[in-house]
């Protein structure tokens, strides 16, 4: 397993744009050390002049899996949901263009991470799916955005049932702006930034104000009341525990309504 210094993430700068590019492993799991690179990240990016778009993008096989479940013991999930979410925070109060770059899997605390991104690109064979509810948990960034993303009913069925979808759907209900097959979404991509590097980055960043004002908003107010029953009440419930428990023991839960 890797050290908590190990790099999760890498960094290129190529003015106007930043790329901050997952390379956790295999399936990119969002550890704790990961957030706190990827905070470290943005923050250090928010005030360079010189940056107008910054590209969030894992790699051909994952985005990302999601967030590592043995960080929601109790013992760490306080100090995993202030890490994680204070990510979230912080991009939607950035000024800059965020791009995801979606490729194989786009799940959990990964696929919360690509919808709050401004434009998505994802591969037609990508995975997304927030299966948090299977392992007793639910997704609170999802629950508290992804309806304003795809309307109630969808976010609805998506975080109760856990279900996942390809990049084609994904799409359709309005995760994504653009699907493409995998060998195009790299050209999708620059397309893009060519067209975003010809634009003034202040005008992007006061229209970005302008666009988020009223969500950002509800965003901070429903976040912080989705984790008071994360933490107050869910964490408290012996499911949670049992869900938790019988991923990291690789067997099938036993639910007992308490």
């Amino acid at each position: 397993m890797p050290d908590q210094t190990t790099p999760r993430i890498a960094l290129r700068i190529d003015p106007p744009v930043a790329r901050i590019t997952l390379t956790h492993a295999l399936i990119n799991v969002i550890d704790i050390p990961m957030m706190e690179q990827l905070s470290d990240a943005i923050v250090q990016l928010e005030p360079r002049a010189d940056v107008s778009v910054l590209v969030l993008a894992g790699s051909e096989n994952s985005f990302s899996a999601g967030v590592d479940v043995a960080a929601h013991t109790p013992d760490k999930v306080q100090e995993m949901l202030a890490k994680f979410h204070g990510i979230f925070r912080a991009l939607v109060a950035s000024s800059k263009v965020l791009v995801a770059v979606v490729r194989g899997h786009c799940l959990g605390g990964g696929a919360e991470l690509a919808m709050m991104c401004d434009v998505v690109v994802t591969s037609e064979t990508a995975t997304w799916g927030f299966p948090e509810i299977s392992l007793g948990c639910f997704p609170p960034v999802a629950a508290t955005a992804l309806a304003a993303i795809v309307g109630q009913k969808q976010a609805a069925e998506l975080v109760l049932t856990g279900r996942t979808l390809g990049g084609v759907e994904a799409q359709s209900l309005g995760l994504a702006n653009s699907v493409v097959p995998d060998h195009l979404v790299e050209s999708k991509v620059d397309e893009l930034l060519r067209r975003l590097a010809t634009l003034s980055p202040v005008t992007l960043a006061a229209t970005k104000r302008a666009l988020y004002t009223w969500d950002s908003m509800h965003f901070d107010k429903g976040l912080a009341r989705a984790e008071k029953i994360y933490l107050a009440e869910l964490m408290q419930t012996e499911d949670a525990a049992e869900g938790i428990q019988a991923f990291l023991e690789k067997r099938v839960p036993v639910w007992k309504g308490k």
